[in-house]
C-alpha cells in the first residue's frame, strides 16, 4: 500500500522503541509519526490535510492529561477525523475499557503484547490485514 501513514499515540519511549523495531524484523514499512499525548494527536490531526490523513491511527488508552478514550471520542465527532481506523493498542486487559472503547468507535481492542516476537507477530497481523486486505477509506 503506498504512503502508509500511521499515527501512533504512545506516551512510552521503550514502548515506541520496541514498535519500530519490531515493524523492522517483521519487515514491515511504516510511515509511524509519534505523539505522546492526547492533546498532540488531536493537534496532529488537525493539522494534516485531508488528503494526508494517517492510514491508521494505533492510540494508547493510558496517557497524560487527556486519556486514550476521550481522544477516540474526539476523533469520532469530528466529521474530518470520524472515518479514520482507530485501533486501541494498551497494556490494559479491563473489561471496562475494552467495551468502552467499543462503545465509542474503536475499530480494534489489542492489548499489548509482551516481549519482541510477540510484537513482531502483532504488528506483522496489523500489517497483514489493516494494510494489505481491509479497504480504508
Amino acid at each position: 500500500m503506498p504512503d502508509v501513514r500511521v499515527l501512533l499515540v504512545e506516551d512510552s519511549e521503550v514502548e515506541v522503541a520496541l514498535l519500530q523495531r519490531a515493524a523492522q524484523i517483521a519487515g514491515v514499512t511504516l510511515n509511524m509519526h509519534v505523539v505522546t499525548t492526547g492533546e498532540e494527536a488531536l493537534e496532529q490531526l488537525q493539522a494534516w490535510s485531508k488528503a494526508a490523513t494517517p492510514t491508521l491511527v494505533l492510540l494508547d488508552l493510558n496517557l497524560p492529561g487527556m486519556d486514550g478514550q476521550a481522544v477516540l471520542e474526539r476523533i469520532r465527532r469530528d466529521t474530518s477525523t470520524a472515518h479514520l481506523p482507530v485501533i486501541v493498542l494498551t497494556s490494559s486487559t479491563f473489561d471496562g475499557d475494552v467495551r468502552r472503547s467499543y462503545e465509542l468507535g474503536a475499530n480494534a481492542f489489542i492489548s499489548k503484547p509482551f516481549g519482541l516476537d510477540e510484537t513482531v507477530a502483532m504488528v506483522q497481523s496489523l500489517h497483514d490485514f489493516w494494510l494489505s486486505q481491509a479497504a480504508l477509506p
